[in-house]
């Protein structure tokens, strides 16, 4: 049923100091098929996505290539980030910038707020900090350097030395909340999913939470603190800011009423940030805290995580000028368990791509509009009496849609896909089995005929609208071939398993190869 109720949805706001790597494009591409989903089931959707600019680590890769900061990120979104979201087909509704002004604005009233209430002090911090992960890094990141950097603390993450940092700065009184924290895990135990991220942040919050340190004051690339303008925040506290900033905080109270609290996706090495930083900060100023955070799992490629300062990263582009936007989406989505890390390899995808997409879906689709055309003119034919085999298959197509709404609503999009994916087995093995083209030869088989192409074309129909969120280019162009009417975007998918939507003498027309063969040298 469409619920009508408010669906926001974020994706993690990324740090664009380089160009973005097929790990940004998975998790975007996520947050995209999730939200086109509840956009098609009638849900009052807003996804927001964005770039994160200020930071010593921006400023640092400015001043390498000889420009300001403002430049350097101007560069980089227009040139980069932007255009991943078209590259990758994504429908996000709002692209927000941190460097905007009706962020650093808004930002100033959030923390403003904060420290009106109590929770803010100034003292003198000392702690080592990695410039790539512009964090303060926790004892259990650091660890002790190889080769070159032997003797020297490295980030566990990056590999790279720690520097060590004594500045004087405002702290936000984080330790107060550790008992706040552990009573919304435990009243809301969807609030952080994965279960085993859910484990790993209650384990850390029970360790006991130290006050945060929430401004700089060694350089200038940030949003003054509003009450001292020597300082600026912290990036991260910066950065998190923009899923409310994004939706009216501030300034349109109308707005954030209507869209906050939202869930958040992010990759599981940013999920403390999220799932006890981030609700704590809500919490101090009096604000609700997110509908949840779904940590995913990490993109390996060769056994490690996606990296731009290992060298490991791979552009999207190099995927999608291959194998197109919808396969990329498709293959990210399905062949890797929405949680846990995944590895990737270009013959996995080539595979997946032939088997399931060109010789699966794709030839469903190609040969079912071609006997439509060759034996009844391309007009969807009247079905006849429904046989036990008919009968399976429509069972199969509302069981379907209900469980990959079902898996949609658990943060499951590969079992979502894997659920829709029944479909298509079903129905290829139901043309092998019926012989349309056995049953076309005898004029007395005519009906039954009819009946098996309308049960393939329905079929399909269901598949387009099922398959819009995660494949929206191919599925527009089989809902044309079908001849439905609108954009299948606009098709309600919580109705998409009701047998007997496609009405007999509806014309369809040719359909070219949805996913042609690859000849790969």
């Amino acid at each position: 049923m469409t619920s009508g109720g408010s669906f926001f949805i974020t994706t993690p706001i990324y740090y664009p100091s380089d160009v973005p790597h097929i790990g940004h494009g998975y998790t975007t591409v996520a947050v995209d098929a999730l939200a086109r989903w509840h956009r098609q089931s009638g849900d009052d959707t807003w996804m927001l996505t964005g770039t994160d600019e200020h930071g010593q680590k921006m400023m640092r890769a400015a001043a390498a290539n000889g420009v300001s900061p403002q430049e350097w990120v101007d560069k980089l979104v227009a040139e980069e980030w932007s255009p991943l979201l078209e590259t990758l087909d994504v429908a996000n509704d709002d692209f927000i910038r941190t460097t905007q002004e009706r962020h650093e604005t808004r930002a100033q009233k959030f923390w403003q707020s904060i420290y009106d209430r109590g929770y803010i002090y100034a003292g003198e911090y000392e702690a080592l900090y990695c410039v790539g992960c512009e964090e303060f890094k926790p004892d259990a990141e650091i660890v002790e350097g190889t080769g070159a950097f032997e003797g020297l603390k490295v980030c566990a993450i990056h590999s790279k030395p720690l520097e060590l940092l004594h500045e004087k700065n405002y702290f936000f009184k984080l330790s107060e909340f550790s008992d706040q924290l552990i009573e919304l895990y435990r009243s809301q135990p969807d609030f952080v999913r994965p279960e085993s991220a859910k484990n790993e942040v209650i384990a850390f919050v029970q360790q006991g939470l130290k006050d945060l340190s929430i401004s700089r004051s060694a350089f200038d690339w940030g949003i003054p603190i509003p009450w001292d303008s020597s300082h600026v925040l912290y990036v991260w506290i910066d950065a998190l800011l923009n899923y409310v900033t994004g939706v009216g905080y501030g300034s349109d109270e109308e707005d954030f009423q209507r869209r906050w609290p939202g869930y958040h996706v992010v990759g599981k090495d940013i999920l403390r940030f999220h799932a006890v930083i981030w609700p704590a900060m809500l919490m101090a100023a009096g604000l609700d805290v997110p509908r949840g955070v779904f940590a995913h799992g990490w993109l390996l490629v060769g056994g490690e995580k996606m990296s731009k300062s290992k060298a490991t990263g791979i552009a999207p582009t190099t995927l999608v000028d291959t194998f197109g936007s919808d396969a990329f989406r498709f293959y990210f989505l399905s062949a890797i368990a929405f949680g846990q890390d995944g590895s990737f390899s270009w013959e996995d995808m080539a595979a997946r791509y032939h088997a399931e997409l060109a010789n699966g879906f794709g030839n469903l689709a190609s040969r079912s509009i071609a006997m439509t055309a060759k034996y009844f003119d391309g007009s969807v034919p009247e079905p006849a009496e429904y046989t036990d085999a008919d009968r399976e298959i429509q069972k199969l197509v509302a069981d379907a849609a209900a469980n990959a709404d079902a898996a949609i609503e658990r943060f499951r999009i590969d079992q979502a896909i894997s659920e829709v994916w029944t479909i298509v087995d079903a129905l290829n093995g139901y043309i092998t089995e019926t012989e349309p083209w056995v049953l076309a030869k005898d004029d007395a088989q005519r009906d039954r005929l009819a009946t098996v192409i309308y049960t393939c074309l329905e079929g399909l129909r269901a598949l387009a609208v099922l398959l819009s969120p995660i494949m929206p280019e191919s599925t527009a162009k089989l809902w044309s071939a079908l001849g439905g009417a609108g954009e299948v975007a606009k098709q309600p998918v919580r109705e998409a398993g009701a047998w007997g939507q496609l009405a007999p003498g509806t014309q369809t027309s040719k359909l070219a190869p949805l996913f042609p063969r690859i000849e790969e040298d």
